[in-house]
């Protein structure tokens, strides 16, 4: 093992550039998945997954075996945090036998950080409660690789203020002339903490903002991004929340008020709620680019935190 790996627990712990550099290595590991050098030969990482996950533990686990790591795959049920043992208590023990942990769970980022340290344990924070930032940056090399360039890019993200709308406001805050805007329905909105820092983060020209109302939407978009109404590891207490979601269904109708916008979906996706299977499957849609782009920013990540010319 070696103390000098690095843990990437918030994108707020990163620069605009180390950002910029976690994008650019994604899209080119996309364009040349076959020039990806084993760069974790000789490393046991384990991927620690409490909640359900598709996409992002299978994204982390072939990327860790393709960079030649040996993985142990943890469920919700693997370890004694089951039973009662601490997670800081918990992370020294991975501490002192692992080389790093890919973490999903609902625990607040603030308790991932205090695993890091309790066990001296690289982590990579695959979704936390607050904040999901693999996933910004996959949503951002997924744009870059489309696009050409990030600069100045105008996204819409519609549906509920969640762990990808958090990151994706850190994300978009780090990138020059980037505007986002938030539509979320009233009471779900992204909260005032996390609205906040992403102000205070953003670059000159960046601007992040959020509405709850139609008619408050920007005439021009270069992506509509959407995600399921129901985020992973949470449960609504109104039982009629859906009727207060449905004004904020994506179909071609409301797609068609930006017509040269793509679209983002973090899946899984649930036709008919979200997102229209029409939109969803459409010409316009990237998501299942955005799908596979998970294994080439998983890799990129996995290269930039715990590879071996990390310093």
């Amino acid at each position: 093992m070696t103390g000098t790996r690095r843990s990437l627990i918030s994108l707020r712990d990163l620069t605009a550039a180390q950002l910029t550099g976690l994008v650019e290595a994604a899209v080119r590991v996309a364009d040349d998945p076959g020039a990806v050098p084993p760069t974790l030969t000789g490393t046991v990482v384990a991927t620690l997954f409490e909640r359900t996950s598709t996409r992002t533990r299978t994204a982390f686990g072939v990327a860790a075996l393709r960079l030649g790591a040996q993985v142990l795959d943890y469920g919700p049920a693997s370890l004694q945090t089951n039973t009662g043992e601490s997670a800081e208590d918990t992370a020294r023990i991975l501490g002192l036998m692992l080389d790093g942990v890919v973490i999903r769970s609902t625990r607040t980022v603030a308790e991932l950080a205090r695993m890091r340290d309790a066990g001296n344990l690289p982590l990579i924070n695959a979704m936390a409660r607050e904040e999901h930032p693999t996933q910004a940056v996959c949503d951002l090399a997924t744009l870059r690789r489309h696009r050409g360039t990030l600069d100045g890019i105008r996204v819409l993200y519609v549906g509920e203020g969640n762990n990808t709308a958090s990151a994706l406001a850190y994300a978009l805050a780090r990138i020059p002339g980037a505007e986002l805007t938030l539509y979320t329905p009233p009471g779900y909105g992204l909260d005032a903490a996390s609205l906040a820092a992403a102000e205070k983060d953003a670059v000159p020209g960046a601007r992040v903002r959020q509405t709850h109302e139609r008619d408050e939407l920007p005439d021009i978009a270069d992506c509509v991004y959407t995600t399921r109404w129901q985020t992973t590891g949470t449960v609504k207490e109104d039982p009629l929340w859906r009727q207060t979601f449905r004004p904020f269904h994506i179909d071609e109708d409301f797609l068609s008020r930006w017509p040269r916008a793509v679209f983002l979906h973090d899946l899984p996706a649930h036709r008919g709620e979200e997102v229209s299977a029409a939109v969803l499957d459409s010409p316009r849609s990237l998501v299942w680019q955005q799908a596979r782009m998970k294994l080439d920013s998983a890799t990129a990540v996995l290269q930039t935190f715990w590879g071996t010319s990390t310093t």
